[in-house]
């Protein structure tokens, strides 16, 4: 692999933790994602399934996780598959885990060749009651494609019609909102690597720069160590573009007297940093832009000090949009009677923040996790508060990534600039 990986103590704890929440006499099953085509015989890089990679740290296609905590043979109570290389394939794709490798990156000592599956899987099931098959609960997933995950979940329930089924996503949404010390210092690293990304424009930004250079600065420093690239599609957005949350055409000419909106992280090792940082194209805030800048400034250290483990994360929304609207009658953009005739269910202050201020942060960059039940110490969120101006053409983000701990929280971006006063020095060096 090009990055670092994790040991194998992480992920035999994961399984642990899985193996606790299973019922007795319990089947579950992981399969990887597919390698999904694009046109002619072209295919997209391949991407792990995150429950997969975050039970095993098994980072390829065509594996196949078979856990069964209470299997009277101890040996066969955690089955890894893996793909059968060949000198064809060492030739045409390149080296594949050996049984030796897997063992160290996975902690699995009975590792097998894809194509025991089928016979080790009836074995199993004669043994058990239970079975916990996997699907993509995401509450934002919008899947149009047949996975792998569903195809097996047919052809499961027609050759075993009588056990009973399970779904695992929920468990897995509970272990993987609260991470591990491996998985922090995993997303430290990813963090670290958009700092170096940020830092680099700083010094590269001036007026007539395009969107789509910024991008190529990104990407040239991510890569330089160790990712893959970039977590998500980068928003480059300067001027009116800011005010188009998932503007990703990063096409437009950076002028003088605009700011430039940039939503962008690197992914290292699978795991996602999410950074906004929003600064000025001739290096100067105008008078109005540093108003609006530190408004929501303010906005986001306001809500980082409301994320506290046993906060509900509805509440701190209501709680966070309250602050923004004090800080949005500050600007003038509100007023009382605003406030007075306003829809309860769409609040004043959403016609200039429109967005959440946080979600979830780890293998996906929207990861999973529960969205209504109190915060525990160890989740990871980000913190992005916005004010958009359309009829001004100015929009400002920022986001930071932040660690909930027992009493308080450590911020993972605490080294990337955002003082308006710090950026303005850094760009005139």
């Amino acid at each position: 692999m090009k990055y670092r990986t994790l040991p194998k103590s992480l992920y035999i704890k994961n399984r642990k933790k899985l193996a606790q929440k299973l019922l007795p006499k319990s089947l579950a099953v992981f399969h990887s994602n597919d390698i999904l085509p694009t046109n002619a015989d072209g295919t997209m890089r391949f991407r792990q399934n995150n429950d997969l990679f975050y039970l095993t740290g098994i980072d390829q296609e065509e594996s196949i996780l078979l856990l069964c905590p209470d299997f009277p043979d101890p040996n066969m109570r955690e089955i890894l598959f893996l793909r059968e290389t060949s000198d064809h394939i060492a030739i045409w794709e390149g080296h594949k885990y050996t049984v030796e490798e897997a063992f160290e990156a996975s902690g699995i000592e009975n590792i097998q060749w894809v194509e025991n599956f089928d016979g080790v899987l009836n074995t199993l099931m004669a043994l058990s009651d239970h079975v916990f098959l996997n699907t993509n609960e995401h509450l934002r997933a919008a899947v149009q494609v047949q996975t792998r995950d569903a195809r097996f979940i047919k052809t499961c329930k027609a050759r075993y019609p009588l056990h009973q089924y399970h779904r695992v996503a929920p468990l897995m949404h509970q272990l993987r909102a609260v991470k591990e010390k491996e998985e922090i210092d995993q997303l430290q690293v990813a963090c670290d690597i958009t700092e170096k990304g940020f830092r680099r424009i700083l010094s590269f930004l001036q007026p007539g720069v395009t969107e789509y250079e910024i991008e190529a600065e990104f990407i040239h420093e991510f890569v330089r160590n160790r990712s893959k690239g970039f977590a998500y599609e980068p928003i480059i957005a300067t001027g009116k573009n800011a005010c188009v949350l998932h503007y990703i055409e990063n096409k437009e000419t950076c002028k003088d007297g605009d700011l430039i909106l940039m939503d962008v992280g690197a992914e290292y090792g699978n795991y996602n940093a999410d950074m906004t940082r929003t600064i000025p194209v001739n290096g100067r805030f105008s008078e109005r832009q540093r108003k609006v800048y530190d408004a929501v400034l303010r906005v986001q250290r306001g809500a980082i000090d409301i994320l506290r483990p046993g906060v509900n994360i509805q509440d701190y929304h209501k709680e966070v949009g309250l602050i923004m609207q004090s800080e949005l009658l500050g600007l003038r953009l509100l007023d009382q009677t605003d406030i007075k005739n306003q829809d309860p269910k769409w609040p004043a202050y959403k016609k200039y923040f429109m967005h959440g201020t946080s979600h979830h942060l780890g293998l996906d960059v929207h990861d999973v996790g529960t969205m209504h039940e109190p915060i525990s110490p160890g989740m990871v969120f980000t913190v992005e508060p916005g004010i958009y101006i359309q009829e001004e053409g100015l929009g400002v983000r920022l986001e930071n990534d932040i660690v909930i701990e027992e009493k308080g929280f450590f911020d993972l971006m605490s080294n990337i600039p955002i003082e308006a006063e710090e950026i303005e020095d850094l760009m005139n060096k």
